[in-house]
């Protein structure tokens, strides 16, 4: 603490991000990156950018990839904006439509961790609506607040999803209310929430290139909502940065969203992997929640999930845990490749016998 921080700096608890490992042997589960390599066309497309793009300042509006969005989701333009990772756009939209208002937003208590770390740096307070006995949403209780209200679908970290007929009767049940789903896991099993946008100018979706395009490390996310909402937004961006995607991501990201092919067979990879992870956790005596994300999240009757993890990292292999209560007992691990996950298996099955 130094003698020039003001009393809102002094009061943050910022975000912690997830270990990164600077050895290429470690076996990296925990922070939920995509199993498989990125589009070809999208790896090409940053290869062969025109340097005179990275002479000049950036297209603003992201046109290009905007457009590309638009068309992939059946959406229109002025429906999409495009941001330096789904985190930029959560921050915007807290910004623009959560913050400066008498009503507290909702949240699921067990949920990504950013959202409190948003509602603190601008002074906002944020209700944490207690999770059902089997760690899903209680819906009731998110339908029944006044507020606004903000949930990830699938959510993180369970993995667990919420149907399509449930989200619409979410956002339907007050109009007069903004509802934010964060869909950074989309593309794995869970219903997209993106048809009802034209229905329900209340409803605001954000997503990320990072687990479904597997471009976790050049940062670009979007929204999708109502013109009206999308504008806000901007008005916020322009407010802060107006040029918050460089011209190199806005072409390796408009590749990636275009190769729906590549998409679709990614998606199909990381789903049967899934299932065996799964399958294979459960054989060695775990409990694992039904996920629809990129990773599962397991518990097992003896031992905590912080055991795990640390036993885990002594044979270079990283998944993620945590001391609180609520999540003692369980361990996130993110799908990985086949060969990944036979040695964390095998090394799971050491530990349990051991």
């Amino acid at each position: 603490m130094h003698r020039l921080w003001s009393d809102t700096l002094q009061r943050l608890s910022p975000y912690t991000p997830g270990e990164q490992a600077q050895n290429s042997d470690v076996i990296k589960l925990n922070t939920n990156e995509h199993a498989l390599a990125p589009s070809l066309e999208a790896v090409s497309a940053g290869q062969q950018i025109d340097v005179e793009r990275l002479r000049r300042y950036p297209d603003p509006t992201s046109r290009l990839l905007t457009e590309a969005i638009a068309k992939a989701n059946n959406v229109s333009s002025d429906q999409v904006l495009v941001t330096n990772g789904s985190d930029e756009v959560l921050a915007f939209a807290w910004t623009a439509f959560l913050s400066d208002t008498d009503k507290v937003p909702a949240a699921p208590a067990m949920t990504y961790t950013f959202y409190p770390v948003w509602a603190k740096l601008l002074g906002q307070g944020l209700h944490q609506v207690p999770m059902n006995s089997d760690l899903s949403i209680d819906v009731e209780a998110l339908t029944a607040w006044d507020g606004p209200v903000v949930f990830p679908n699938p959510n993180a970290p369970t993995g667990l999803s919420l149907p399509l007929e449930t989200i619409e009767a979410l956002v339907a049940h007050n109009p007069n209310r903004l509802v934010l789903i964060d869909e950074a896991y989309f593309g794995f099993g869970a219903a997209s929430a993106v048809s009802l946008i034209n229905q329900y100018d209340n409803l605001l979706i954000t997503r990320s290139f990072s687990k479904s395009h597997a471009l976790a490390g050049l940062r670009v996310g979007y929204a999708l909502a109502h013109a009206n909402l999308v504008e806000g937004l901007r008005r916020v961006k322009d407010s802060f940065n107006s040029y918050p995607v460089d011209a190199h991501a806005q072409c390796v990201a408009t590749a990636a969203v275009s190769d729906a092919a590549w998409f679709s067979e990614a998606s199909a990879a990381v789903k049967e992997n899934r299932a065996e992870l799964a399958a294979g956790l459960t054989q060695l005596g775990f409990s694992v929640l039904p996920s629809q994300a990129n990773f599962v999240l397991a518990s097992h009757p003896e031992h905590t999930g912080v055991a795990f993890t640390e036993y885990l990292k002594s044979r270079n292999i990283l998944v993620r845990s945590w001391s609180g209560d609520d999540l003692l007992p369980w361990v996130r691990i993110t799908v990985g490749t086949k060969d990944q996950q036979a040695r964390l298996l095998g090394a799971l099955a050491e530990y349990l016998n051991g």
